[in-house]
């Protein structure tokens, strides 16, 4: 079986070539050679100690026993090494612990890590994101008490949002706190699907929680942030008494079944103290910090995992011997080939192929965005890049997502009769893959964040940005000879999206309302069709002149012959023909569903319940 997990040339092809990392005198020490060594470390992390993980933690799952939660034994010394190489800080400020390195590297450290074991990994995605919180709103004495140890590793972290009766609809949470004489509260409430909520990686378990405090308004409003420890922290930094934060129960899941999601009771069998953090009634502005880092995260996980499937699907096409070729018609003497060779196994893999290099050029361009708001000392173009990530969230999020599972799909199916049984890894990453659209909002919220938030933010200047980007590319490569095709194609692509948001964010404002949002979900898949056509566009103006340069010309012969020679040439080519079938093939089914969008049709709007069918 491979153990690639991603396609290292298509990693540096992104890092190096296409989006390159920020000039800044913080980065000056990640050169192209010190990123190699990064890049294969986390390699190296990922196959040799993650990757043994995924199928254990797969069938031993997580265990509850009086109150104590379990990991599969395998983890442990993953985790371990995961904590001593410092990677749960990598991004981060040196100040705290972190490595400082820019998150377009780190991108590809997670792709690895991620795309080895996505269950594991989330034990490190909710930790991180809880210290962002500590860093970002917490005092000098949460931080001293916490932040440190949660980057570390050495402590666990979370996110308590999530009630049985509160989804979605974070408003309508019961959990309560109530102030105390010391200027700390008594928290008390039940939270579900808490992913990492308890787990024996850690001996302390950092939980930053949504609850409202006595007499404060009701829905979001009213809401605040605490930070509850498992375990209270003494002031020398030693661990104290147990919070009363309780593990009731483990969910028995679909996928990523080696990561703990707990159900959790605070307060109910004795006194769980919390701290304020941040301001009161100000939690879900707060939370949200974290939410848009773990969106992002989601994303990634989606991506990670369908680059797995991918690779794992193309060597099993590589080496599966199935059948004769195609122009071998009926001679009976014609020797059966590999699948690879077959036109339908051919085009699954393509597909998988260009979803895969679009998510990936979209996740690190993600992530160079970020460096560019934490290092740029240009006002505007902080405040115009921070709208631009705002935008690109329910897209890295949902569309991102969607697409993995789509991928992955492919990925069984080119497996065939094998594809479905445990035997082989893509079932695993199949049903891990499903709950990438589901949780941290929901695909639906994210079209409608994109629709009702992200359309008409700045006055709708924040989506025109994202655009200009758009063009910015199908001008630079109008000036590249053999791709004028694609441009003209993305350029139209690009105009119909621009036409079509004017549109929908218009009914959206007015009284066909509901008609917009019943459209909501459309519109987040066609905008994320177009971005990756932009993203396609952007890789092929890249590949061509180097192609051009590796084979004398961009005639097919000179191509052909260039690339039987030359793995240099072969990628480069594959690059271009990537191109050409995401924008050809793939990109033309947008336009319908543009058109259907502007049509309008109400059939969601008149729909009745009872319609649907008998109870």
């Amino acid at each position: 079986m491979a153990q690639l997990i991603a396609d290292r040339r298509d990693v540096d092809f992104v890092l190096f070539e296409q989006i390159k990392r920020v000039e800044h005198e913080s980065f000056d020490e990640f050169n192209k050679k010190t990123i190699d060594l990064i890049v294969s470390e986390a390699r190296n992390l990922a196959i040799k100690e993650i990757l043994p993980t995924f199928k254990d933690g797969d069938e031993k799952g997580c265990v509850l026993e009086n109150g104590k939660v379990t990991v599969p034994e395998s983890f442990q010394r993953a985790w371990k090494l995961f904590r001593e190489g410092e990677w749960l800080a990598m991004c981060d400020d040196p100040e705290v612990g972190g490595q400082g390195m820019p998150r377009l590297v780190g991108c590809a450290a997670l792709e690895y890590m991620i795309g080895a074991n996505s269950a594991f990994m989330l034990y490190y995605g909710m930790t991180h994101g809880a210290a962002k919180l500590v860093e970002a709103f917490g005092t000098e004495d949460q931080k001293k008490r916490y932040m440190k140890k949660m980057f570390a590793g050495d402590w666990g972290g979370t996110m308590l949002l999530t009630e049985p009766e509160a989804g979605s609809d974070v408003g309508a949470l019961t959990t309560s706190a109530v102030r105390n004489a010391d200027g700390t509260y008594s928290i008390k409430g039940s939270k579900i699907f808490i992913s990492a909520g308890e787990h024996d990686l850690c001996d302390n378990i950092i939980h930053p929680v949504l609850a409202r405090i006595e007499g404060a308004p009701a829905g979001t409003r009213g809401i605040s942030l605490f930070l509850v420890p498992k375990y209270h922290v003494n002031d020398d930094g030693s661990l104290g008494e147990f919070n009363h934060v309780v593990c009731t129960g483990l969910e028995h899941k679909m996928g990523i079944h080696g990561n703990s999601t707990a159900s959790l009771s605070l307060g109910e069998k004795g006194d769980c103290i919390g701290t304020l953090l941040g301001e009161e009634n100000k939690g879900m502005p707060e939370m949200f910090r974290m939410m848009n880092e773990a969106r992002a995260f989601v994303g990634m996980q989606g991506f990670a995992v369908a680059s797995a499937s991918y690779m794992y699907a193309l060597d099993y096409a590589r080496n599966r011997v199935q059948g004769r070729h195609l122009l071998a018609g009926k001679n009976p003497e014609a020797e059966d080939v590999t699948i690879i060779q077959h036109p339908d196994v051919k085009r699954q893999l393509l597909n998988m192929k260009v979803y895969t290099e679009g998510m990936r050029s979209l996740i690190y361009y993600y992530g160079n965005c970020s460096d560019i708001v934490h290092t740029t000392d240009d006002a505007k173009l902080k405040a115009d890049t921070s709208a631009l990530i705002e935008v690109l969230t329910p897209i890295v999020k949902g569309y991102v997502t969607d697409k993995a599972l789509e991928v992955c799909s492919h990925g069984v199916q080119i497996y065939g009769g094998y594809g479905y049984i445990c035997e082989y890894p893509v079932e695993q990453l199949m049903r891990d893959c499903r709950i990438f659209m589901i949780y941290e909002g929901t695909n639906g919220i994210q079209a409608m964040d994109l629709l009702g938030r992200k359309l008409s933010m700045n006055k709708g200047e924040s989506f025109n940005y994202f655009l200009d980007q758009m063009k910015k590319t199908i001008e630079d490569a109008k000036k590249i000879d053999g791709i004028q095709g694609l441009v003209e194609k993305v350029t139209h692509a690009v105009s119909r999206l621009e036409a079509l948001a004017k549109d929908i964010g218009q009914r959206s404002r007015s009284e066909k309302v509901l008609n917009a949002y019943a459209f909501a979900h459309p519109f987040l898949e066609v905008t994320g069709d177009v971005t990756f056509a932009w993203m396609h566009l952007w890789r092929a103006s890249i590949a061509a002149p180097k192609l051009a340069e590796k084979a004398g010309s961009l005639e097919k012969d000179a191509v052909r012959n260039a690339v039987q020679k030359n793995k240099e040439a072969a990628f480069y080519a594959g690059q271009i023909e990537s191109a050409k079938f995401f924008i050809h093939t793939l990109l033309p089914s947008a336009y319908g569903k543009m058109d259907a969008i502007l049509e309008g049709d109400t059939s969601v709007e008149d729909i009745l319940e009872v319609s649907f069918g008998s109870k």
